[in-house]
Parts: structure tokens; C-alpha cells; sequence
């Protein structure tokens, strides 16, 4: 099948140009002002439309095997490709955990029939599968994901010999979720002496605090500095945090690196009094302070990708008590949105969304001929109307959870199109084909 894309302005690798883009057989044959071709299959008009690079998105839940009353890879995927993610890289605390070499494939043989965007998916460690862990594949597997804090199941890895063993004998790239399970369990007693059961949900970032985090993330630091790990830090909240990365080098060159997620460049402390459990992530949304020195992190290259942690649960779920209502929320469809929001406030320009978004993943990952604009490539393609605007209602949601933090928000561009791997899966408010996306491969 072939595609040609017409007239669009193509945002990609710090470039604003309009050209015409040809797709033959699912990747990008050619890119030039001007393309004419015989016989193609499909003309696609985009003027005064924005070109951009896919998506990849380093960190999702989408609950599948185990967990499927809140998601699973068909819905979620869905809602990915809705909101321009092109590619994703899931987290192992499934049902059952994905920690043995079994496990893992059976969460890839999943996706092979059901996923309409490409996919990868992170092995987990526990204190005790080191051997499992070493069998991984770093040539079809994104990393190992190690859970610094608490979890589901037996994933919470904080025992210092523990994670010696894994950063010293890991030779693939290491992700953390890093916050101090001791200061969180002192700091829920706190809370419960003064408020029993009924803790508010203001008191999140106080019970997961500044401390939690910067004491899990400098130890994560301290470890690969040891043993010359590959660490990527995942979901930055503190200002704090930022201190532990440099940017004098560039990205190819980093041995760790750092990820800010949506909702802490978005919200901040001063909403939880009308968002609630809405905006409970793990780690705690923090101060409007800590918002904004992450957000300028990110322009200093001192955070490297943007990424959603998009992570559902039910609406009965949320609707708990502080203690019941489980920690995440669902932000896959509206994360490229979230950001070009920014842009329009002058905040960030579009090149470096796409940067953040799509261009670093690729390079951070060393995902294979994806993440770029480029002939030869993929065509994973996201197609933005920047004279459209999107107002987020619940029945605009693809989520199975059926519900977001930003409902009732109107975004000031709209998702037009996205095609992964060349083929159109979604346009105009609609999936359009429910072709399955593509295992990852890694150039390691």
C-alpha cells in the first residue's frame, strides 16, 4: 500500500518545513517539497496541518494479564493511538508479575493479536530473580524495571544487596520508580495519629515527600555511578531530584537519565482540593515550585523525555478513602495534547515537544529506526490540527476506565490522524483500522 502525504509541515529534528511525505509497504520511502507519484494508493491533503514523529511513551500500565476491569492492550492501545503515542513501553506489575522469561512473553503474545500500536515491555525484578533477569533479551526487551518503593505483589525492591547485584550484573538499561518505603510507612503513621482513616488527599505529598524521593533516586544514582549501570530514573517530582543529572553531554553519551511525566509538569499541591484522588500518582504530585523546576529541567536537558505513566483505575476505585483509592490515572490520550497546550502558552516550542517526545525515547532507548521523520524509517506519524481544539468530555474517552483528570478541559489543538507503521488508524475522532503494531527492537 502506498500513502502520500501532502503539504503538511513536518516538525522534526528542530525543524519546521513543509513537505510531502511518501509510505510505501509501511515505511517512509521519500520526503520532499514536492512528490509526485503514479498509481499511489491515497493522496492525503495536510496543508496548514503539523507533521510530527509518533510518539513513544516509556511508561505505561496497561493492566493486561491480570487487571483487566481497569484496562487492557486493545482499549489502551487504542486511546495511545488517539492521542499521537505511536509506540509505548509497558510496566511489569501485571497480574501475575512479569518476572520470569514466561511471564514476559506471554504479556508480548498478548499484544501481538490485540495491540494496534507498537509495544515493548519491561521485565521485573523482585529480590529474588536475578537469574530470570539475566536471561532477558536487551535486542527485543525495552529494560528491566525495578520498583524502589512499594508495589503490586512481590516487587518492591529495596534492599541494598539486592539492588547491588542487579546494578553490577545488569548490562541492559535499568528503570526506577524511586521513593523510600521506611519514610512513606513513618509518614503514613504520621498521618494516621492525626487523622485516623479519614487522611485527606492534600496530605499525599506530604506522607510520599521530597525525602522519600531524593533518598531512593540519590542511592539509584549512587549505584550506577558504582557499577557503571545504564539507569533512567523515571517520573521526576522534586525539584530536589534535579540536582543528581547532568546536562553537559549529550544524550547518546548519558549513563543516566531522567523522565518527567505529565501530570507533574501540569498539576501541583493547590488541586487536590477539587481533583482529589484524581490526581493520586506514586510519586505525589508536589508544589507548584516543584512543577515549574521540572518543567525547566526538561528545557535544560537535565530531564530527558516526557513520558505519561499512564496508569487506570476505576471510577468506584478512585472514589475510596485516602488509604483505598489506588495511586495512578490514565493520561495516554491526552499527554501530546497536555504539552502543545504549553506551547501555546509560549512556554516550550513544538521542536522541543517532539524532541522530548518521540526524538530522545528513540535515542534513550536506541529504539530501532523509529522516533523520526526520516526515509527509510517507519511511518509512525501523528497529525496534528493545530485550528482544531479538543474539548475532553467522557465521551470523547477511549480509556476503558472511563474517566480522566482533565475532563472538561479544552485543549487548543486536536489530534487529525495517526498511522503506525504506515497503515491509518485513526482520524477524525475514530479508529479507522485496527492493524497491530510492531514488537520494538532495540540497535543494542
Amino acid at each position: 500500500m502506498t500513502t502520500l502525504l501532502k503539504s503538511g509541515t513536518l516538525v522534526n529534528e528542530g525543524k519546521k518545513e513543509v513537505l510531502d511525505i511518501l509510505i510505501k509497504n509501511g515505511r517512509i520511502e521519500k520526503i520532499a517539497p514536492s512528490i509526485s507519484v503514479e498509481g499511489f494508493h491515497e493522496l492525503v491533503d495536510l496543508s496548514g496541518k503539523l507533521v510530527l514523529p509518533g510518539c513513544i511513551d516509556d511508561q505505561v500500565h496497561f493492566r493486561e494479564p491480570g487487571l483487566t476491569h481497569k484496562a487492557n492492550l486493545f482499549t489502551e492501545s487504542r486511546a495511545a493511538v488517539a492521542g499521537g503515542v505511536t509506540s509505548f513501553m509497558e510496566m511489569p506489575n501485571t497480574v501475575p508479575n512479569a518476572l520470569t522469561q514466561e511471564l514476559l512473553q506471554d504479556k508480548y503474545d498478548i499484544a501481538a493479536k490485540d495491540s494496534i500500536a507498537n509495544y515493548s515491555f519491561f521485565m521485573g525484578a523482585s529480590n529474588d530473580n536475578v537469574e530470570e533477569v539475566l536471561k532477558t533479551n536487551e535486542r527485543n526487551v525495552c529494560g528491566l524495571k525495578i520498583f524502589m518503593g512499594s508495589s503490586t505483589g512481590n516487587m518492591l525492591v529495596d534492599n541494598e544487596a539486592t539492588l547491588n547485584n542487579l546494578f553490577s550484573k545488569v548490562p541492559m538499561l535499568i528503570a526506577t520508580h524511586c521513593e523510600d518505603e521506611a519514610t512513606i510507612v513513618a509518614n503514613s503513621a504520621k498521618a494516621r495519629a492525626v487523622y485516623g482513616e479519614e487522611v485527606p488527599m492534600s496530605q499525599h505529598p506530604i506522607i510520599r515527600d521530597e525525602e522519600a524521593c531524593y533518598l531512593s533516586s540519590s542511592m539509584a544514582v549512587r549505584l550506577a555511578k558504582k557499577h557503571g549501570s545504564r539507569l533512567h530514573i523515571l517520573h521526576i517530582s522534586t525539584a530536589k531530584e534535579i540536582e543528581l543529572f547532568d546536562n553537559s553531554i549529550p544524550l547518546e553519551q548519558k549513563k543516566i537519565t531522567a523522565e518527567a511525566c505529565i501530570h507533574h509538569l501540569w498539576f501541583s499541591d493547590e488541586q487536590y482540593a477539587e481533583k482529589g484522588a484524581f490526581i493520586k500518582w506514586n510519586p505525589a504530585v508536589k508544589s507548584a515550585n516543584d512543577r515549574d523546576a521540572i518543567f525547566q529541567a526538561v528545557l535544560d536537558n537535565k530531564i530527558d523525555v516526557i513520558a505519561t505513566d499512564h496508569a487506570p483505575h476505576t471510577l468506584e476505585e478512585k472514589q475510596n478513602s485516602y488509604f483505598k483509592a489506588p495511586s495512578g490515572g490514565p493520561l495516554v490520550q491526552h499527554g501530546l495534547l497536555a504539552m502543545l497546550d504549553k506551547v501555546q502558552e509560549g512556554k516550550i516550542t513544538i521542536e522541543r515537544v517532539v524532541e522530548k517526545m518521540a526524538h530522545a525515547p528513540a535515542i534513550l532507548f536506541e529504539v530501532e529506526e523509529r522516533g523520526y521523520l526520516r526515509e527509510g524509517y517507519h511511518a509512525d506519524i501523528v497529525v496534528v490540527d493545530p485550528n482544531a481544539s479538543h474539548l475532553v468530555t467522557k465521551e470523547s474517552l477511549l480509556y476503558k476506565c472511563g474517566w480522566s483528570p482533565f475532563e472538561g478541559h479544552q485543549f487548543s489543538n486536536a489530534i487529525d490522524s495517526t498511522y503506525v507503521n504506515g497503515n491509518l488508524v485513526y482520524a477524525k475522532n475514530n479508529i479507522i483500522d485496527v492493524s497491530r503494531g510492531s514488537r520494538l527492537l532495540f540497535t543494542r
